[in-house]
C-alpha cells in the first residue's frame, strides 16, 4: 500500500473508474447479446438501436476506443444480417 497521500487518492480513483468501466463493458455485451437474440423478431430494431447507442456512449465516455466501437457496431450488423438471411 502506498504511503503518499496523493497516491492513496489515485488508487481509490482508479478503482472507482475500473468498476465503472466494468459495468459499462458488461452492459455493452448484454445489449449486443439481446440484439442478436432479437434478430428477425418484431422488436429487432429497438434492441439494435439500444445496443448501438450503448456502444457509442461507451466510446464517448472513453471506456472503449472509437475504432473499437466502430468494429463492434460493424460486427454486430454483420452478425444480425447473417442471422436474418439464414432464418428467411
Amino acid at each position: 500500500m502506498a504511503n503518499i497521500k496523493s497516491q492513496i487518492k489515485r488508487i481509490k480513483t482508479n478503482e472507482a473508474a475500473r468498476e465503472r468501466n466494468k459495468r459499462v463493458k458488461s452492459e455493452v455485451r448484454t445489449r449486443t447479446k439481446n440484439a442478436l437474440a432479437a434478430a428477425g423478431t418484431e422488436n429487432e430494431l429497438e434492441t439494435l438501436k439500444a445496443a448501438i447507442k450503448r456502444i457509442d456512449k461507451a466510446a464517448t465516455k472513453g471506456v472503449i476506443h472509437k475504432n473499437q466501437a466502430a468494429n463492434k457496431k460493424s460486427g454486430l450488423m454483420r452478425r444480425i444480417n447473417a442471422l436474418k438471411t439464414t432464418k428467411a
